[in-house]
């Protein structure tokens, strides 16, 4: 009988020994196949690297889309207690910059476009179609021509308006020329002491074009599966501090699954002309507060 349990002890110590053994060697080949992964990736993106700082064009664009729809029947604790309702948005963040050795060209889009519905179905004068509630398009064309490794001379041609609504009522072109400072990859600084803003809009009273300074600073970065794009761009009238302006737009992604993955925009303003034009007043009396807008959805990266 003692032998019999000896047996068994020594076979069960045995076999725990062996699983031991062949766990630990399985880690061990883990780890091996692990750091040469490692190794391979870090190869790829240094591979990356040399390929994005190649001269040419590199083209590309991200975005976010947003929405909602809902229904109510015999909601009595509302005003429109029976109503079909929903709101859809979208932006397009897009670039095409030729970055060579001697000069370079950016090209940036920015679109967001949103529109929105309630029908309250208790009310047949009401309107059942989509309104446009959001709406911004800005274009821009940066040349320069390098006279230093992160100076360079440069010209700079912007474009903003809407496009669903009023179309070009107002719209703002701005022709500038100046330097451009790239202090680190990824941030390009724009400052244009020459430049003159054309304001197009039918009403004459408030909207007037004059001769200012262009600021503009644009940071776009891809860490991981994370994208970010922040675009300041600032008039300064030299002629009077109601005729300037700025603008101020973030976009933010994060990728879940290949191109597909949730984002966040928001956007900042401050334009007086666009105040007193809402209000129906002249320049001096307008209200001029700080213009916001912001979206939340799936975002995309192409």
């Amino acid at each position: 009988m003692m032998k019999k349990i000896t047996f068994i002890l020594v076979l069960l110590i045995g076999t725990f020994s062996i699983n031991a053994q062949t766990k630990e060697e399985l880690e061990a080949q883990k780890s091996e196949k692990q750091a040469a992964a490692d190794a391979l990736t870090d190869e790829v993106k240094a591979l990356q690297t040399q390929i994005d700082a190649l001269p040419g064009w590199k083209l590309g664009a991200f975005g976010t889309i947003g929405g909602s729809v809902s229904e109510f029947n015999n909601w009595f604790s509302q005003a429109a207690a029976n109503n079909s309702s929903g709101n859809i948005g979208f932006t397009v963040n897009g670039y095409a910059n030729l970055i060579e050795e001697k000069f370079f060209w950016r090209n940036n889009l920015n679109v967001n476009l949103g529109w929105i519905k309630l029908d309250d179905k208790d009310n047949p004068l009401d309107s059942e179609n989509f309104e446009p509630n959001t709406d911004v398009f800005n274009i821009s064309s940066l040349y320069g021509r390098n006279i230093a490794k992160n100076l360079a001379i440069s010209t700079l041609v912007e474009y903003r308006t809407t496009i669903l609504d009023n179309f070009n009522d107002p719209g703002y072109l701005d022709l500038g020329v100046g330097l451009t400072w790239t202090p680190i990859e990824n941030l390009v600084v724009v400052a244009h002491p020459i430049n003159y803003n054309f304001v197009f809009a039918k009403n004459d009273d408030v909207f007037e074009s004059s001769l200012g300074a262009k600021i503009v600073a644009d940071y776009t970065r891809e860490i991981g599966a994370i994208t970010f794009k922040s675009n300041f761009s600032t008039f300064q009238s030299y002629k009077s501090g109601d005729l300037s302006n700025f603008t101020w737009i973030n976009s933010f992604g994060y990728k879940l699954w290949k191109v597909v993955g949730v984002g966040f925009d928001f956007g900042l303003r401050s334009n007086k002309q666009e105040a007193a034009n809402f209000q129906g007043v002249l320049l001096p009396k307008a209200d001029n507060k700080l213009q916001s807008y912001w979206l939340f959805g799936l975002n995309y990266q192409l």
